[in-house]
């Protein structure tokens, strides 16, 4: 195959073009705006629906993330190998990942129309949230439309793992196998496109907090709080006038002494 100018700079240029970005924008992100780098949470001026998008859109998201990964980096012949046959993952794919292409779509949906319907968060959106949300979306779009191609063209349709799984496994060894990438249809070169251009803004917008995350919550031991309101024999203290009453068996700790306001001790007199 033939491959035009345009090809080697789509498939064989833009991408390190792109991690190149991305890494220099994270560095530089992380050095000059620590303290930007968060996701801005308007939880406080909203959370009703917030509470029904963000689960939604983060777990489709985990789960359509593990389905690029399961597709683009785990070779055909392994699969095969484990007994798979191709119409099984096929469907397998086709399955969970259009279930979990319609949960993400319904949760950035929600997300853009919280952001949009309440006053405080709107006012809160920034010129770069607006592009983040039109290409994290059109990326989405576009993904649910490979997807719904290939359950329309049934077993004629393209198998994406014998030309975009190798170019993409290519990158990785600086030798690029543009040829794979351009046999692709135009539906694939489209949703890789704007695949790119998300992580190319990746660093400069509030998604970066996706390379912070707290997953070391999930591992930390327990911590134990202890209220100081009661005694050794487990009575609650009381407060009168502003000044701690405690049991004869409990003796006064130090700096923990109850202090009254002037607004109280007025009011008790």
């Amino acid at each position: 195959m033939e491959l035009s100018v345009l090809d080697i700079v789509l498939w064989g240029v833009l991408p390190y073009v792109m991690v190149v970005v991305l890494v220099g924008g994270l560095i530089w992100r992380y050095k000059y705006d620590q303290f930007g780098w968060t996701t801005r949470s308007s939880q406080l001026y909203e959370s009703r629906l917030l509470r029904i998008a963000s689960p939604l859109f983060h777990f489709g998201l985990l789960a359509v993330i593990a389905g690029h990964f399961f597709g683009l980096v785990i070779p055909m012949a392994w699969t095969e190998a484990v007994g798979m046959s191709q119409e099984f993952y096929h469907f397998n794919a086709l399955l969970v990942g259009g279930i979990a292409g319609v949960g993400t779509l319904g949760g950035i949906i929600l997300l853009i129309y919280r952001r949009r319907t309440t006053g405080p968060v709107f006012m809160a959106t920034t010129k770069n949230d607006k592009t983040m949300y039109v290409v994290l979306t059109a990326a989405i779009v576009f993904g649910l439309w490979t997807t719904l191609v290939s359950v329309f063209e049934g077993e004629h349709g393209h198998n994406y793992r014998e030309t975009v799984s190798p170019w993409f496994r290519s990158l990785f060894i600086l030798q690029p196998d543009i040829a794979a990438m351009a046999e692709a249809p135009f539906s694939f070169h489209l949703h890789t496109l704007v695949g790119m251009a998300l992580f190319v803004i990746w660093p400069f917008t509030r998604l970066v907090h996706a390379f912070t995350a707290p997953f070391h919550y999930l591992f930390r031991p327990y911590i134990v709080y202890r209220s100081r309101d009661r005694d050794r024999n487990g009575k609650r203290r009381g407060v009168q006038a502003g000044a701690a009453t405690r049991t004869p068996s409990t003796a006064a700790r130090p700096g923990w002494s109850a202090v009254g306001t002037r607004d109280r001790d007025t009011r008790n007199r």
